[in-house]
């Protein structure tokens, strides 16, 4: 008896523990790890939902850059962090194909992390460099049919939304293509840019002003219908790529025991943040749009994570593309 009333009293202390902590957080700044390379697609979001999110907190959010391993590195660092809200990831749909991508996680996708809410769903862009043989999209599958030998398609890793893009349209056209696998979204567009690869498949938030300003081909755009932004860019469904919809969704996570209070706060916040109109008009700028309210939610975040791993498991495992 005296076991269970020790045992009792300290789970007691534990929750009166937790509950003042909630009620007086964030006392201060808080770290949020974008597991990617500086000025990248995934840290431009990031900055942006971070600068918004530090108003309503009234501490102010620092992003960590810890790359590497395609967004493993930091996803693991704030897998071992403390649960105290402290430390953040904002991660990208790498966040789903990992459990399958990496044989040796030094994590449980599922297990190790308390969720926030989703961020936003950047759609893809099929581009190539601007002297590119065919002239649109309808010509551009006949061409790279005729010539997988040849063409190559660059990505930034393994897990990288270019990599992942890349699989998905090989697996829609049924041709494997030959991939060039670069250290980051950068030195892949900078490759582009001069010509020495083919092809890349990336986020809207990378692509939209090379596209605007000419130095790359556009061909098509992977969301349901076409973009404000890109008015004249067709979807791949126009091509005849039927189904072929790939977002790379973001969204924020915590690590695991992270109090339920914490997490609603920082929930709302992400909330108000998404609807600060500098936020709408950056997003919108880069071809992409904040989640809703009910996007922004714990939940709508762990059905969207589970889901997403389900549906890439067997992409990834027809493609054959593994890291350990």
């Amino acid at each position: 008896m005296r076991k269970l009333l020790a045992a009792f009293a300290a789970a007691t202390m534990l929750a009166l523990a937790s509950g003042a902590q909630a009620q007086t957080y964030p006392d201060r700044p808080i770290t949020m790890v974008v597991p990617f390379a500086a000025g990248g697609p995934t840290d431009t979001v990031t900055r942006l939902v971070a600068e918004a999110m530090s108003k309503d907190l009234g501490q102010q959010i620092v992003v960590e850059n810890v790359g590497g391993a395609g967004g493993t590195l930091g996803a693991a660092r704030v897998a071992k962090a403390d649960p105290d809200g402290y430390t953040l990831l904002l991660h990208h749909i790498g966040m789903a194909t990992s459990a399958t991508l990496y044989r040796k996680l030094p994590y449980d996708t599922l297990q190790a992390f308390d969720y926030v809410g989703l961020v936003t769903d950047v759609p893809m862009t099929i581009v190539a460099r601007k002297d590119f043989e065919p002239a649109d999209i309808k010509s551009l599958l006949d061409y790279v049919k005729a010539n997988k030998d040849k063409v190559t398609l660059a990505n930034a890793g393994i897990g990288a939304a270019s990599h992942l893009c890349g699989m998905m349209f090989m697996s829609a056209i049924q041709t494997p293509l030959v991939t060039v696998p670069y250290k980051g979204t950068g030195p892949a567009m900078t490759d582009l840019l001069g010509g020495q690869v083919d092809m890349m498949c990336d986020q809207t938030t990378n692509t939209t002003k090379q596209i605007k300003a000419g130095t790359i081909k556009a061909y098509a755009v992977t969301s349901a219908k076409r973009l404000d932004v890109l008015p004249d860019l067709p979807t791949a469904e126009e091509a005849g790529l039927a189904g072929f919809q790939v977002g790379i969704w973001h969204g924020i996570y915590a690590p695991k025991g992270t109090p339920a209070e914490i997490t609603e706060r920082l929930s709302k916040s992400l909330q108000l943040a998404l609807k600060d109109a500098n936020v709408a008009a950056r997003f919108a700028e880069l071809g992409t749009a904040p989640s809703t309210e009910a996007e922004a939610t714990p939940a709508a975040l762990k059905a969207k994570l589970e889901s997403e791993i389900a549906r890439w498991k067997p992409v990834i495992e027809a493609a054959g593309q593994f890291a350990d």
